[in-house]
């Protein structure tokens, strides 16, 4: 099986930063049709997300739940649906003790992607990760994906290195997946 890993904030959804208000949770632009064009290609669709408001403080981890659903009734509204919602509670620097530490999920780690992989037969080799920072791109680099970054003006840092390169770039979403099926044609 081949997977899109998707990052939510900023690549699946709008970026609200934490936001766990259902109401407020969008698709961004495109994110239906360029969604439905990559389950044609047979890619199965999983979110893996880090959400340091949880070790912070700012939501409870049942927020998660709440969200997915979310997310999961506006997939389902343009007729698709996620195999898999990950998300990283952690950070070293948070003020929750049991969220407050290191882990091998929180990206640029490939913690997520790996469990994912493993708990649905993912082939890391055919498949891509999608996001808006370079933190999204080394997790996939690291997991063995191949990945795309959205230039979208959401990452800030720029710090650039070996596995921070992404396999290729797009302005959002729906050009992300007009790459992969043309590297699929390829």
């Amino acid at each position: 099986m081949k997977a899109i890993f998707l990052d939510k904030d900023g690549t699946l959804i709008d970026r609200l930063p934490y936001n766990v208000e259902p109401r407020r949770i969008r698709l961004a632009a495109g994110a239906g049709p360029a969604l439905r064009l990559l389950v044609k290609l047979d890619y199965r669709l999983f979110v893996v997300s880090n959400q340091s408001g949880i070790a912070e403080g700012r939501f409870p981890e049942d927020a998660m739940h709440v969200v997915g659903d979310r997310i999961a009734d506006l997939l389902f509204r343009e007729n698709l649906m996620l195999d898999g919602f990950y998300y990283c509670p952690h950070h070293p620097g948070g003020t929750v003790a049991r969220y407050a530490i290191d882990c091998h999920c929180r990206k640029p780690l490939p913690g997520l992607l790996l469990k994912a992989a493993m708990e649905h037969g993912v082939d890391l080799r055919s498949s891509w990760m999608i996001g808006d920072i370079l933190h999204d791109v080394e997790a996939g680099n690291r997991a063995g994906c191949r990945t795309i970054l959205l230039d979208n003006g959401n990452e800030s840092e720029w710090r650039l290195g070996p596995r921070r390169i992404p396999t290729r770039m797009a302005p959002d979403l729906y050009g992300a997946a007009v790459l992969i099926a043309s590297h699929e044609n390829e």
